[in-house]
């Protein structure tokens, strides 16, 4: 079968060392907008198609989320490299089939071990790898299975290879350490930028030159692709770890804490779950939604959905007529947080007081306490947390209000 793609149209510019690579690990951090999901997408969908025997393995932290997410870019890129007719996509197992062939795109999350350990291909050989939002992939272990997973003999002129495309939310991931802080001929490590997508709009690039001017850190992270600072973190005694909510709600005087900060347009509305142990000073954080233009009656659909609308849940009290419409809507215990002088500082050295756990689904959290740090006035560090990062880390501080009370207070 002969098909002609003009890839330089299809592609664009900025990608041509990262598309040609053939060594063992390509990794891209970069800024929102940089195109390298999309690039990495179409490689998957072209490549495939040029080597008959290669199968491709599809990696998320949470296997769930890749249906809105890399499902989604390689059907799209299909289509737009003009053969979405020749390929296959199934929802019931989620994987993509390149009909001539038979060759398979398969779909596994780290959070099912077995998925990952036990991958077969039924034609060919299995080839690549992608892990798309490798930062979340917090233990290193995990990432070393599936690379052990991807070995064996390949007939001449085809290559093993794993790609990891991230933004760069902290330098203390590991990520830095193994792939951008040595040098190996093995290793293409690229950083990439909103600069070289020539296909956003007019429009996408004033949202970062704003953020050029307004807000800095953000800028040099998710503009220019560079490594979060993580001098200066608010919340440092805290790990990803995986545990059974349920089971550790059985614990003698655990108590559950429900946090909710309002968002709209440029913010987005965050709600936190947790669980306090407040003996043995442990907070287990199990659940989030973190959502931009959510109205209170999706909001309280939510809570309903997630089968939190019984619990107490404390609310910013910046907004009363929001904590009243979404009272109406069924969710009754919700209320204002009391907030008041240096409610900020003291609810941040109440949790500093704790070790926390969070759960790997809470990838925003995650993020969050990667960048929340103390601001700065002329080079020196103050007493005070930048406004950034801050959503679910001020609904956590509202969850825990009542916690902190004595008893016969609350």
């Amino acid at each position: 079968m002969n098909l002609k793609i003009n890839l330089p149209e299809k592609i664009g510019k900025g990608y041509k060392t990262f598309w040609n690579f053939k060594g063992r690990y390509r990794v891209v951090k970069g800024g929102r907008g940089s195109k390298k999901s999309t690039t990495q997408a179409q490689w998957v969908i072209y490549n495939m198609m040029k080597y008959p025997l290669a199968n491709t393995l599809v990696v998320r932290r949470v296997f769930n989320t890749h249906k809105d997410s890399t499902y989604a870019q390689l059907k799209w890129a299909t289509y737009n490299l003009g053969v979405g007719h020749l390929w296959h996509f199934s929802k019931s197992p989620l994987e993509a089939t390149y009909i001539p062939t038979g060759q398979k795109i398969l779909f596994r999350g780290l959070d099912d071990p077995m998925s990952i350990t036990s991958i077969t291909v039924e034609k060919g050989y299995l080839c690549w790898a992608w892990f798309e939002e490798a930062f979340q992939v917090m233990n290193e272990d995990d990432f070393n299975k599936v690379d052990m997973s991807i070995r064996g003999e390949l007939p001449k002129g085809y290559f093993k290879q794993l790609t990891l495309t991230f933004n760069p939310w902290s330098e203390k991931h590991w990520l830095k350490k193994r792939f951008f802080d040595v040098k190996d001929e093995d290793i293409l490590a690229l950083t990439t930028t909103y600069k070289c997508n020539e296909f956003l709009g007019e429009d996408d690039r004033k949202i970062f030159e704003k953020m050029k001017k307004n807000n800095p850190r953000r800028y040099s992270i998710e503009g220019l692709g560079n490594w979060g600072i993580a001098e200066g973190l608010i919340y440092e005694n805290w790990e990803e770890k995986e545990f059974n909510y349920k089971e550790v709600s059985k614990r003698k005087g655990v108590v559950s804490a429900f946090g909710l900060d309002f968002g709209y347009t440029n913010d987005p509305t965050a709600f936190i779950c947790c669980l306090v142990d407040t003996d043995t000073k442990e907070l287990f954080i199990f659940d989030e939604h973190y959502q931009k233009a959510m109205t209170n009656s999706m909001i309280a659909d939510m809570i309903n959905y997630k089968g939190f609308a019984k619990e107490k849940i404390v609310a910013d009290s910046a907004e009363p007529k929001s904590i009243d419409e979404i009272k109406k809507l069924g969710v009754n215990r919700i209320k204002a947080a009391a907030k008041g002088k240096d409610s900020i500082l003291n609810g941040i050295q109440y949790i500093q007081d704790y070790k926390i756990y969070v759960h790997p689904k809470c990838s925003n959290t995650i993020v969050e306490l990667s960048n929340y740090v103390w601001d700065t006035k002329d080079g020196q560090v103050i007493n005070k947390p930048i406004d950034d990062y801050n959503h679910l880390m001020d609904a956590l501080r509202y969850a825990l209000e009542d916690v902190k009370k004595p008893k016969w207070l609350v």
